[in-house]
């Protein structure tokens, strides 16, 4: 009787490698890439590289934060044991807005990609069609969506593959052509390897930890996963091997291919400008519906991820929120999963009236919230290497402090001063909401 109200451990190490290698290919990859090229030019490669090591940082001391916890509920539970209650109480709402900010963000962009297809249908029922598949897919089961999951990173990693594929042969047919040194110098004409200098390469990492963004949520997934202190630091292990080749590798051969500023110039996905060299029939349809599934993809992790946050934020409360924690009879939070994927309807009624104003604010304010969430994750794996942690653990730990930190200074810099008001509004709304949970309600509830 007791597993009735407990999430029930359903993902399997399987589900959790597809669920980390998805995390961090969105539709920034698919048609985003052309607007970081475009900030940084070729050097955009360092960009990718740079927050890869800062990623793959971060990832490992998530990774160690979850051997070390007994009792992990999302990324409160991970922080709080070196951070106190009140961080740990931050860094949830802090995370549950961030997906309530982008799976908004992104409905709207999925929709705007559907409108390609059906110019004459509103917007606003493709973010309805896409509220109501999300808000199924969540409660019916934990395994639906982590299968959902599986099948959507596995289109979104084959189409990379795919244009790997066609990449390493359309360069190879040009340094048979023209030769290598020739083929090559299209990374340094034009300008040279960073023509906008230091300031663009800073400028595309905005850019980069957007896009990298999602790896974490994997952490949230402990409670619902078969062996997570096996499945978890096994998938985080990988971190690198995934940036390197579903990023870097694509972006080399793209500089390669074409030379920067056409990529930058073009309205469509750099994707599809290699799909149509190759002459394959309907390039545009098939990467417009890559984006649209990975677009998919995202705003289903983050309805599961923000529910789930919810869920352990509001079940030891006792009081109207306490309801936001009932589990359905497939130990699903349902009343969590409504709430989240209300936000959707919200959303399309918000810009009905504002229109782009403010999903500029909404995706301007997520780079802050990204950034946030790694530092938070850093400074919990920095306290825990000072107390049990080796040398070079130590080291590292600190280190991505530092560049997390230098990071969030460019951010700030290059931000507009509404959308930085607004960010701020949010956290400030968040820090002085926290309510310290009597202890006595708190041990009649465990």
């Amino acid at each position: 009787m007791e597993n009735k109200n407990k999430l029930q451990k359903q993902m399997t190490s399987r589900h959790i490698m597809m669920l980390a290698l998805g995390g961090a290919i969105g539709a920034g990859l698919f048609k985003g890439s052309g607007e970081a090229i475009g900030i940084a030019g070729p050097s955009v490669i360092l960009a990718f590289l740079l927050g890869g090591l800062v990623l793959f940082i971060v990832m490992n001391g998530l990774g160690r934060l979850v051997l070390s916890s007994d009792n992990i509920q999302g990324l409160s539970g991970i922080i709080k044991p070196y951070l106190g209650d009140r961080t740990a109480d931050f860094i949830d709402w802090l995370y549950w807005s961030l997906w309530m900010i982008n799976i908004i963000a992104e409905a709207v962009a999925a929709a705007s990609f559907m409108q390609l297809w059906f110019p004459n249908v509103p917007s606003w029922i493709f973010v309805l069609i896409l509220a109501m598949l999300t808000t199924l897919i969540n409660l019916y089961s934990v395994r639906l969506f982590a299968e959902t999951e599986y099948w959507l990173a596995f289109i979104k990693i084959a189409v990379i593959i795919i244009l790997i594929v066609f990449g390493v042969y359309l360069v190879g047919h040009e340094i048979f052509n023209i030769g290598f040194g020739s083929t090559i110098s299209r990374m340094t004409s034009h300008g040279g390897f960073a023509p906008h200098g230091l300031k663009g390469l800073v400028n595309s990492l905005l850019v980069v930890i957007y896009s990298y963004g999602g790896s974490e949520l994997i952490a949230i997934t402990v409670s619902e996963t078969e062996d997570p202190k096996t499945a978890i630091p096994k998938a985080i292990k990988g971190v690198m091997g995934r940036i390197i080749s579903f990023y870097i590798v694509p972006m080399i051969l793209l500089l390669i291919i074409y030379r920067w500023d056409a990529l930058a110039s073009t309205s469509v996905s750099p994707f599809v400008m290699v799909f149509q060299k190759m002459h394959i029939p309907f390039a545009s349809d098939i990467v417009n519906f890559v984006i649209v599934l990975a677009l998919f993809s995202s705003i289903n992790s983050g309805v599961y991820a923000s529910s789930r946050t919810l869920y352990f934020r509001v079940k030891e409360n006792t009081g109207f929120t306490s309801k936001l924690a009932v589990l359905n009879k497939h130990q699903v939070p349902q009343r969590a999963v409504l709430f989240c994927t209300g936000t959707l309807y919200i959303g399309v009624i918000l810009s009905y009236f504002l229109g782009d104003k403010l999903f500029n604010y909404l995706v301007g304010s997520l780079s802050y919230s990204v950034l946030l969430t790694w530092m938070l994750i850093s400074v919990a794996s920095f306290v825990l290497a000072m107390k049990k942690g080796s040398a070079i653990e130590r080291f590292f730990s600190g280190l991505v402090i530092i560049v997390l930190a230098l990071i969030f200074i460019g951010i700030l810099m290059n931000n507009t001063i509404g959308v930085t008001l607004f960010t701020a509004c949010i956290y400030l709304i968040i820090f002085f909401s926290y309510r310290k949970k009597n202890p006595e309600i708190v041990s009649d509830k465990i």
